[in-house]
């Protein structure tokens, strides 16, 4: 694919839900977050990123239930497509918690051939947008230890870490999560 693409972001509806999840949502990786744990006179906690001996294949599974739950005034659900083909390139779910005034981004993907052509840089700009017309104040995000690339561009685009979960994902996997104020 082109280094950059003619596309349009605009708001999900029910139809989109199905060509998000056909989406290739997979991702490589040589690095991972390691986390290291002791207690000795209080708590510490240390995050590293460790080479891997192999490039490491992540395979995240889209909650179809979850991206048509997404379809509701409290939620931001953007998505990516070709303006010509029509193609869906990518998408962005984020739950708004009004009484925190913080955007929880749920779902993030831009479908592998369609990456490093802005496509996820323009739907987070458009989703900071959306934030602000709904007083929100900052944006979390929270990402899997193996995956280091979307821990990356997170940061790449100001976002920083803010904490981390042990058992969050239904994997039993670690979260950290990436915070941004939204200006």
């Amino acid at each position: 694919m082109a280094n950059s693409v003619n596309m349009i972001i605009r708001d999900a509806v029910l139809d989109d839900v199905r060509g998000c999840a056909a989406l290739d949502h997979r991702y490589e990786t040589d690095h991972v977050w390691q986390m290291q744990v002791r207690q000795e006179d209080g708590w510490q906690i240390v995050f590293r990123s460790e080479r891997l001996p192999r490039t490491l294949e992540g395979k995240p599974s889209p909650d179809v239930s979850r991206l048509q739950s997404a379809l509701t005034p409290d939620h931001c659900f953007l998505v990516a497509s070709d303006r010509s083909s029509g193609d869906m390139l990518g998408y962005l779910t984020m739950q708004r918690d009004g009484l925190m005034r913080v955007g929880h981004i749920q779902d993030f993907a831009v479908d592998a051939e369609a990456r490093r052509c802005g496509i996820g840089k323009r739907l987070l700009t458009v989703a900071i947008n959306w934030a602000k017309e709904h007083q929100i104040i900052r944006i979390q995000a929270a990402i899997q230890t193996t995956n280091y690339p979307a821990s990356a561009f997170l940061q790449e685009q100001g976002f920083v870490f803010c904490g981390f979960n042990e058992f969050y994902f239904p994997n039993r996997d670690i979260a950290l999560f990436f915070s941004q104020a939204v200006r």
